[in-house]
């Protein structure tokens, strides 16, 4: 992770330069993340969702981000999604934003996810859609966060989220054109296939990994 610290500064700026992109993205997420809820962001950077969204805690590997997220509110806390250092059944609902193409275990991160869900607690996850035009376009790009990232589709991590114990799976998506080409807010569409960027709901499933 030592690139976010390096580079956190470009990653933040990448809002401001693809405004419409950032706040297409929100608009998915403002559909779905619970109100008056108790939530986590697992990898929450520089606080670009979070401190929007409400969520009052988050999580990152990245001292210079958290400082960030910090001013804007947030109650951060320094870790990794493989090893949070939260209590069973804690959290309402857990937001998961592109970072899970980042982690050294995805599995693990999903896995720790469910373990401080409550019960029926909702899993967020936003990713670029490997099989998408921009999941395409990033990999070709070659970017100074993207070479490092190991991108999933939908398919992949909706049957990583499987095994990890989650169930009831809807989508919604954003992102139909490249983002520095966005000039307005999109409106989101259910399912996925179309936009670059996809949010994946999960729950919680009883009675342990299915």
């Amino acid at each position: 992770m030592d690139m976010f610290d390096r580079y956190y500064n470009k990653y933040d700026a990448w809002y401001e330069k693809n405004k419409f992109a950032y706040l297409s993205e929100l608009a998915v997420l403002k559909k779905l993340v619970p109100i008056n809820k108790k939530g986590l962001e697992i990898g929450v950077g520089t606080g670009r969702f979070a401190a929007p969204l409400g969520i009052s805690i988050g999580v990152d590997p990245s001292h210079r981000m958290l400082d960030i997220a910090r001013e804007r509110g947030v109650n951060v806390r320094w870790g990794s999604g493989e090893d949070l250092q939260f209590l069973d059944n804690t959290f309402d609902y857990i937001l998961i934003m592109i970072t899970i193409c980042f982690v050294k275990d995805p599995l693990r991160v999903l896995q720790e996810a469910r373990r401080v869900l409550k019960n029926e607690g909702q899993l967020l996850m936003g990713i670029i859609d490997k099989n998408s035009f921009l999941g395409k376009f990033y990999r070709q790009k070659k970017s100074i966060f993207y070479h490092k990232a190991h991108f999933f589709s939908v398919e992949e991590l909706t049957q990583l989220l499987k095994k990890a114990g989650f169930n009831k799976f809807s989508y919604c998506q954003t992102l139909f054109e490249l983002p520095e080409r966005i000039k307005d807010i999109e409106k989101p569409l259910r399912g996925f296939g179309k936009g670059g960027f996809v949010l994946i709901k999960a729950r919680k499933s009883k009675g342990g990994v299915v």
